[in-house]
């Protein structure tokens, strides 16, 4: 097994157990997500990486949970915050489990393959960072997006942007890079 195969194993067994959980977490809830607009979920996400951070620097948890289930988070709520950009958010629960499970499938496929094509350009690169680093990408595409969303609201156009759909992207591989370092 190659380098690059090897990554692409390690990545779909990452997010095999982000989507397990993903599916627990819709038998008990199901999708109540739906109701989150754009920036609650952008806080969503913050919140994760801020408390990953945080833990990072203080080496301690005091309420017994770790960096791991945060990062799980944020692949999780990134494929959400894909599917609510193009599903819109909506007033009550709309999908069922099926659908919400079959869009989080499309939209980690997706990540997949960027991860697939990106990988092959950087040469691996992420292996050679540290997971505070992904920590911190993850941060700058969080603020990048509350940037946006925040011109958005005013009415101005983006100039030079990416746009959300890939700084979601990059922060679902950025904590899929950090939950394979830490199983290392």
């Amino acid at each position: 097994m190659d380098k690059f195969e090897k990554t692409n194993a390690q990545f779909e067994a990452v997010v095999a157990e982000c989507r397990a959980l993903f599916e627990q977490k819709l038998h008990d809830y199901r999708a109540s997500w739906r109701i989150l607009r754009p920036q609650s979920l952008t806080d969503q996400l913050f919140i994760k990486a801020k408390r990953i951070r945080s833990l990072e620097i203080k080496q301690q948890s005091l309420v017994g949970e770790g960096i791991r289930p945060e990062f799980i988070g944020l692949v999780n709520y990134g494929i959400v915050g894909l599917i609510q950009l193009a599903q819109g958010f909506a007033d009550s629960v709309d999908i069922s489990n099926e659908e919400a499970l079959r869009l989080y499938d499309v939209h980690a496929r997706h990540a997949l393959e960027l991860m697939k094509r990106k990988n092959h350009d950087y040469d691996e690169a992420w292996r050679s960072m540290r997971v505070s680093s992904y920590t911190d990408l993850i941060l700058t595409k969080l603020e990048r997006i509350k940037e946006i969303e925040d011109l958005t609201l005013r009415g101005e156009s983006l100039k030079a942007s990416e746009g959300i759909d890939a700084n979601y992207m990059d922060i679902i591989n950025y904590a899929v890079f950090g939950l394979i370092q830490l199983s290392e």
